[in-house]
């Protein structure tokens, strides 16, 4: 199958870029370009793609209320949001999971994690490195323990209730940033058996993807920041 993708930035020249590199893989193909938020909306309606490359700050509408205009529409549910930002620390990471975004890159990604990244999101995973992680956590610290905006702490916590003993522990190490993999390793249980879990446990908390569970499993106290 053909990963199909669409591009969202203000800058044509960066657009150019990233069309030319997505193009040249046998597996995938740029259906579709846009410079705003406002215009990118109606690219994904035209072309329904797997993902979506968006850049957070764009004129006029910006890439936050795109994804969450794309997120928010049943009719999308199988396109899957990649934000770009400057720093894989953005100020704006913890809002563009918040809006649904399946994860973020690092606009200096190398051209192979960029290309990674988009099949990662296509195949329904979230783009969650450790690093990345760690910015979340870092940023968490920075507000507070707690990141305005978000569900009431209680809510999730009165979710977590209904997850069984492994899918808390399944969600612990979603939240660290690991992969189904490393965690099948970390539990001696088979990948299929944690995904399964994370499933569960996506459907139980009310969670579009693994990048909502991060956020949910520090919101509700689950897994504490640690300070190394």
């Amino acid at each position: 199958m053909t990963i199909k993708v669409v591009l969202a930035d203000d800058q044509a020249l960066l657009r150019s870029a990233f069309r030319v590199l997505v193009d040249s893989e046998p597996d995938m193909q740029v259906v579709g370009e846009a410079a705003d938020g406002a215009e990118v909306v109606d690219v994904v309606h035209a072309t329904l793609p797997d993902v979506v490359l968006m850049d957070i700050r764009m004129p006029g509408t910006d890439g936050l209320a795109a994804t969450r205009a794309i997120t928010a529409d049943p009719k999308l549910a199988a396109v899957h949001v990649v934000m770009l930002t400057t720093f894989e620390v953005d100020e704006y990471v913890v809002q563009s999971l918040r809006a649904g975004a399946s994860g973020f890159l690092g606009k200096g990604a190398e051209p192979e994690e960029l290309l990674g990244a988009i099949r990662v999101a296509a195949a329904g995973e979230a783009l969650l490195s450790p690093a990345a992680t760690k910015g979340l956590i870092a940023t968490f610290l920075a507000q507070g323990g707690s990141w305005d905006g978000g569900e009431d702490p209680r809510r999730h916590g009165e979710r977590l209730a209904a997850l069984t003993v492994r899918e808390r522990e399944v969600l612990v190490q979603v939240a660290g940033g690991h992969s189904n993999d490393e965690i099948a390793e970390r539990l001696a249980v088979s990948p299929l058996t944690v995904k399964t879990h994370v499933n569960r446990a996506m459907a139980k908390l009310g969670a579009r993807d693994r990048a909502q569970l991060v956020v949910i499993a520090y919101e509700s106290g689950l897994v504490r920041p640690r300070v190394d």
